[in-house]
């Protein structure tokens, strides 16, 4: 996705890395101030270039935005199919995955906030495909998860585990329960015959 329509073709390789630059440093903002306080005055006092270099290569802040954002979920992906990677049995691979899952937004609680944030933002300014491409590839991880596992439909029983995490994840906030009783519910939530 390039920030103006065509440009991407007519960017140099040393083009495209100070675009990178500036989706970096514009991940650091929003990771640390917030979707209110990722502006581009922000964004270039975190990274090496002036304003007037994230202005030329992102016309629109948005663009830059959803670029962020989306590179936060790969990373996010990223480290939870490393964290996958090191487990064979399939039970506790998926239940390794769930548990770090969980613990990423324990420790970081501003990055919850910040996708909750990102996520109404998006809603409320007509452009939900982010979110959509966001969701999409967290519940593909976790079908991926649940395929080796005799489950029936792991697409299905993904998109459920996904609400259920998103929705334990603000829970967590009010109420923090140990990874061992959330388990006994994930356990109910995907491995229960409902048939």
């Amino acid at each position: 996705m390039s920030a103006v329509p065509g440009r991407s073709e007519r960017l140099s390789p040393n083009q495209l890395a100070k675009q990178e630059q500036i989706v970096e440093a514009a991940r650091v903002v929003l990771a640390r101030d917030g979707l209110a306080g990722c502006t581009v005055r922000a964004i270039a006092d975190a990274g090496p270039l002036t304003k007037s270099a994230v202005h030329y290569y992102f016309a629109d802040i948005d663009v830059l935005i959803d670029r962020a954002m989306a590179a936060h979920i790969t990373a996010f992906a990223a480290g939870l199919r490393e964290v996958a990677a090191k487990h064979d049995e399939p039970r506790e691979r998926l239940f390794a995955v769930l548990e770090e899952y969980l613990s990423v937004f324990a420790a970081n609680p501003n990055a919850a906030f910040l996708w909750f944030e990102y996520w109404i933002a998006a809603g409320r300014a007509q452009h939900p495909q982010a979110i959509d491409v966001m969701l999409t590839s967290l519940t593909e991880l976790l079908a991926e998860l649940l395929g080796p596992l005799d489950v029936d439909d792991p697409r299905a029983r993904a998109r459920a585990l996904l609400s259920y995490l998103l929705g334990t994840v603000v829970q967590q906030r009010v109420r923090p329960r140990p990874f061992a009783t959330l388990r006994a519910d994930i356990e109910a939530l995907c491995f229960a015959d409902y048939g």
